[in-house]
């Protein structure tokens, strides 16, 4: 698998949305590795991810993903963090493998619950030949970014960049209508509701997230009592990346406050 170690201190583990490719995090995984020692990697499917992938296993092949990297990385227990569809992998990994799982953050998570609503499933229908109005859609995330940057320009700036972060790290529209569509025979909740590991929520504004609502994710709160939640101001969902410096704050912070004495701190090398 081809995993990405940088970093030293607690060690985190953070999975991607359902575009699949670690690529699109950087400016946040940047921004961790400067606090403590983050691992990461594209989705098990992902070409470029050098991943085992169990067709068979459907949803579950990306859980046993996070294990696999906890292994390869030779990290006995992590903080697990997920962010959107990553948000459930890292739910599902807490609820099968609790013993590899120090804490959770869930970013911007789907609940468990999460079907393809009517826009979704519009584009499940032929996702390469509806990817330009796919893409055309993405423009309403402009907002979002420029509410995290100070002025018109650098609004615009920062828009550019992400958007050719994303060009140069271009996501698969069959692969994501395939992970979508595999949550439709995904049952957890009752798996989820007997985890007991801390967790944090972290949300963007309710204004701001035009993707996954803030309400949709803290439905976690009423699953987790225990849970805490956090709001990243002036983000939505994109929040890791608008205001990297920020994210990489809370959850270093949130990591650090619940390791294990001992935690592994050095990184692999090589």
């Amino acid at each position: 698998m081809n995993i990405i170690d940088r970093g030293s201190g607690v060690p985190i583990v953070v999975i991607p949305g359902v575009q699949g490719r670690w690529e699109w995090m950087k400016p946040a995984i940047d921004a961790l590795a400067e606090r403590c020692r983050v691992i990461t990697f594209s989705l098990a499917d992902e070409p470029t991810s050098g991943g085992r992938c169990d067709e068979a296993a459907g949803f579950w092949c990306y859980v046993e993903q996070v294990r696999e990297a906890l292994d390869a990385a030779g990290v006995g227990r992590a903080s697990i963090c997920g962010v959107s569809y990553g948000g459930l992998i890292a739910g599902a990994c807490a609820a099968k493998h609790p013993d590899r799982v120090a804490s959770l953050v869930l970013v911007s998570p789907i609940s468990p619950s999460w079907r393809p609503d009517e826009r979704v499933s519009f584009f499940l229908r032929s996702p390469w030949l509806l990817t330009p109005l796919f893409c055309l859609g993405a423009l309403r995330l402009y907002r979002e970014i420029a509410a995290a940057n100070d002025g018109w320009w650098q609004g615009v700036a920062a828009a550019v960049g992400h958007g050719w972060n994303a060009l140069r790290h271009m996501f698969h529209p069959t692969r994501m209508a395939r992970r979508v569509q595999l949550l439709t025979s995904v049952r957890i909740e009752a798996d989820l509701a007997r985890v007991q590991v801390p967790t944090l929520v972290v949300t963007g504004e309710d204004s701001l997230d035009l993707v996954v609502p803030p309400r949709v994710s803290r439905q976690y709160l009423q699953l987790w009592p225990h849970a805490q939640a956090i709001t990243i101001a002036r983000t939505g969902h994109l929040g890791l990346v608008t205001r990297p410096a920020e994210f990489a704050a809370v959850v270093a912070a949130f990591a650090a406050g619940h390791a294990e004495p001992g935690a592994e701190t050095r990184r692999r090398i090589g």
